[in-house]
């Protein structure tokens, strides 16, 4: 690639117009003085495949929208190599995700604080999560009223079989919780999606679209950003392609990295900072050697635990292209129907043992029997719940391959490649049976389609698992925030990082810990937060909102026995 033919001279550069960056450039433009350029390598969200949320499965399997991430094969996968899509479009990956809106527990930010990233505890958290919100059941201490990411329930679980799950839950001695966002993530309830009006909200449609007519802010698609422009140790620019040329954006204050947990590190690496034996054996000059970048990373596993309906109530009866054809009919005229949702409309969040302070499984419910593409997994009707630990003990690595950018990035999660995270597939196959064997699901619950009865023993378990769990998308930590004199630490608590001036990351990579649950929320959340750092202003007051805890947490797994103990 030949010198940049052009160079234009900003306040903020911005890399990556996905969840935090639109939320960035949003923000940061708000100052009418402020220059700020962002740059997304993906185009157009206009698709009715990104904007009709039950048309989810289409976006995450095309290349046009995502960038075609394969991770390395798994020795505990049966050595399957798993998708990874991340969004390559405006709006990132929350134009392609699953719009699930779930925040992560309390617990989770205090965790992050207890490990060095002071200022992200829950109670300083949580205002921004409010600021981002508009919640359609209104405001409180917890949720948000006027922000511009709107959430609801989709179609209010007109489906018989999302209120028969919650209720089966409370049958098997959980809690049912009015807002898993709110007082009490424990429990069983509705879920929350980022849909408006029967359209997916996604943060290029709450905070990108509404003000891209601010004339200091410049957005650029189809821009692949090659490497950050250095002088010495501070960040001053970022080289980039477009349209076959080569150009470079100056920065007067900062470069801010918001490409996400792959991205983020890959970049850095590709601009001379990350661990010295990566960038020597990828032939990159060091910049500033730099161990935490692209380590620690983080994902959350799940599979599909499904069964056949005794009811023709389920979605698997319309999936004929006349019934989709009515479905994306109706959306088109009305943004209405079954179009207008994700159909994850209940949940869960449970603990899988006594000693556990708050949840590490989590349930995704569907009245439907299929695979993440879209297609049924056998003929008839069948319903399913999505489960798996979401605090997993593994950790894996992102490392570039060489110094082209179009090269992609090795990604290693080492999934299940310890004795924790198999016991606690274990504990989810078999509180999962018995959750679904008590009474409330007996008008609907046929044979257990998989994992199947036969499954059962550790060993079995363990087996299945490997040759069938999926990865639920949420790559991420992979740049730290971490306290002074951790070696693997990449930013400080301003997301500044470590040893570069001017130069910050903000996105879900900058996490030390994933959260108990999906990652669009938090990231939302962290760009907010950041953004404030980014301006210096006073973050907003600490919020003095309390949570659920169950008091008697270190000697019960739950508050209540089952009605219906079964053999699991």
């Amino acid at each position: 690639m030949s010198n940049p033919s052009s160079s234009e001279t900003f306040d903020y550069v911005i890399v990556g117009a996905g969840s935090a960056g639109c939320v960035l450039a949003n923000r940061l433009s708000e100052d009418a003085g402020t220059k700020v350029l962002l740059l997304e390598y993906g185009g157009s969200d206009s698709s009715i495949f990104i904007q009709m949320p039950t048309a989810l499965s289409i976006p995450m399997n095309m290349a046009k929208y995502e960038w075609g991430f394969q991770a390395e094969p798994e020795p505990h996968l049966a050595d399957r190599s798993l998708h990874c899509p991340r969004g390559k479009v405006l709006g990132g990956s929350s134009s392609i995700n699953g719009m699930v809106y779930v925040r992560g527990h309390a617990c989770d930010f205090d965790e992050w604080e207890r490990l060095g990233a002071a200022g992200w505890a829950y109670r300083d958290c949580l205002p921004y999560f409010r600021k981002a919100e508009t919640s359609a059941y209104g405001a409180d201490a917890y949720r948000g009223g006027d922000g511009p990411l709107h959430t609801c329930n989709g179609n209010a679980m007109a489906n018989p079989l999302y209120r028969a799950f919650i209720d089966a839950g409370v049958e098997a001695g959980y809690p049912p919780t009015a807002d898993y966002n709110g007082f009490q993530q424990e429990g069983f309830g509705r879920m929350d999606m980022t849909v408006k009006d029967g359209v997916r909200w996604s943060a290029a449609n709450a905070y990108l679209k509404p003000i891209r007519h601010r004339t200091n802010l410049k957005i650029e698609s189809g821009a692949l950003c090659r490497r950050l422009i250095m002088d010495g140790r501070k960040a001053v620019g970022v080289e980039y392609e477009r349209g076959g040329v080569s150009h470079s954006a100056s920065a007067a204050r900062e470069v801010i990295l918001a490409a996400g947990s792959v991205g983020s590190p890959h970049l850095l690496q590709l601009s001379g900072i990350g661990p010295s034996e990566v960038l020597r054996a990828a032939g990159i000059p060091i910049v500033h050697e730099l161990p935490g970048v692209g380590a620690n990373l983080q994902d959350h596993l799940e599979v599909y635990f499904q069964f056949k309906c005794k009811q023709p109530i389920t979605l698997n009866g319309r999936l004929g292209l006349l019934s989709k054809f009515f479905i994306g009919a109706r959306w088109l005229m009305f943004k209405s129907g079954l179009g207008g949702t994700n159909h994850f409309e209940s949940c869960a969040f449970i603990r899988s043992k006594a000693g556990l302070q708050w949840p590490d499984i989590q349930y995704h419910f569907l009245p439907a029997a299929m695979r993440y593409d879209g297609n049924a997994a056998f003929d008839g009707h069948g319903f399913q719940v999505h489960v798996g630990p979401n605090k997993p003990k593994a950790r894996g690595a992102i490392r570039l391959r060489s110094s082209d950018p179009r090269n992609k990035p090795e990604i290693r999660f080492n999934y299940m490649d310890n004795e924790a995270d198999r016991e606690g597939f274990r504990q989810c196959i078999r509180l999962t049976r018995e959750i679904i064997g008590q009474p409330a699901f007996d008008p609907y619950r046929g044979d257990e389609i998989q994992p199947g009865r036969n499954v059962r023993t550790n060993d079995e378990i363990d087996a299945w698992v490997g040759e069938n769990a999926e990865s639920a998308y949420h790559p991420s930590c992979t740049s730290k925030i971490g306290p002074d004199g951790d070696p693997m630490a990449v930013l400080d608590a301003q997301c500044r990082v470590r040893g570069i001036d001017n130069l910050r990351v903000a996105d879900s990579s900058i996490f030390p810990t994933i959260p108990n649950g999906n990652l669009n929320a938090p990231t939302i959340m962290v760009a907010e937060k950041a953004a404030d750092l980014i301006r210096g202003r006073e973050p907003l007051a600490p919020s003095k909102a309390e949570v659920h805890i169950d008091a008697q947490w270190q000697t019960r797994q739950r508050p209540n026995p089952p009605l219906r103990p079964i053999e699991v």
